[in-house]
């Protein structure tokens, strides 16, 4: 893997389009970067990463401070992104039941996606207490170690579910985190039965998450619903006191959902 969770050129891949966009990803995670500590980042030849970053300076996708030498990201990656509508509909479905369950259950209700191991969160829903999660819609997390990635990978056929966790190397958050791939294949199927996911302090320490997958659409719009938590506030009936009301609204936003997002897949 390089830098920004991107793989390699290969398999067809064109090297120069992969580097810029490797390049884009590592602006946008470490939102800016000088030349020297992109080379030594991406592990780029100076050349080729002087005519990538020009190019993509003088087509808007980065900025370049005259200044400071920092490259940041340009118009025009905002401009595509706003071009961007492949969640938006289930979003604005999603939403009105999203508030109605942080009100009833008092926690932070999040969605998120699946991206290759990561789950990307679309949208959110803040808990009125005031110790509460603290997330932002784009933010992403390794699924292994999280409640909502759980639920989203066992919406995966197990090989590809699998594949995905031998993929790269599993980091520790917490001493609760699970790295070993065979010991969460065993978790997520069993999530996968159950038709819920949680993670115990797994990602961060005083933080619980149970989560339910929500909509697959066939072609890779894979999502789930989560319900978050401080540990102080989760009691011994933790996670069955919220788990109803979750599933309730899993069940309103699949309902309310076109037919082309409303397949989640289930276990025999």
């Amino acid at each position: 893997m390089t830098a920004g969770g991107t793989t390699p050129a290969g398999g067809g891949a064109v090297k120069s389009a992969d580097r810029a966009l490797t390049i884009l990803d590592a602006v946008a995670d470490r939102g800016s970067l000088r030349f020297n500590e992109l080379v030594a980042q991406l592990g780029l030849p100076r050349s080729s990463a002087h005519a990538l970053l020009q190019t993509l300076v003088d087509r808007g996708w980065l900025d370049l401070d005259p200044d400071t030498r920092r490259y940041t990201i340009g118009l025009k990656a905002w401009h595509v992104g706003q071009a961007y509508t492949g969640h938006g509909d289930l979003v604005a479905i999603a939403k009105p039941a999203m508030d109605a369950l942080a009100r009833d259950v008092g926690e932070t209700v999040q969605l998120a996606r699946l991206d290759g191991l990561e789950n990307v969160y679309i949208a959110i829903s803040e808990s009125a207490q005031p110790m509460r999660l603290a997330s932002t819609v784009g933010a992403r997390l390794l699924a292994h170690a999280t409640g909502i990635g759980k639920a989203l990978l066992a919406q995966l056929p197990p090989d590809e579910c699998g594949r995905r966790l031998r993929s790269q190397p599993l980091p520790s958050f917490t001493p609760h985190t699970v790295t070993d791939p065979d010991e969460l294949e065993a978790i997520v199927a069993e999530a996968r039965v159950r038709g819920w996911a949680r993670d115990d302090e797994e990602v961060l320490v005083g933080c619980r998450c149970v989560a339910v997958p929500l909509t697959d659409d066939g072609h890779g719009l894979i999502t789930a619903l989560s319900v978050t938590a401080p540990s102080a506030r989760c009691g011994p009936d933790w996670p069955e006191a919220v788990l109803g009301e979750l599933q309730n609204a899993a069940g309103v936003i699949r309902a309310r959902t076109p037919t082309a997002l409303n397949k989640v897949r289930r276990s025999p």
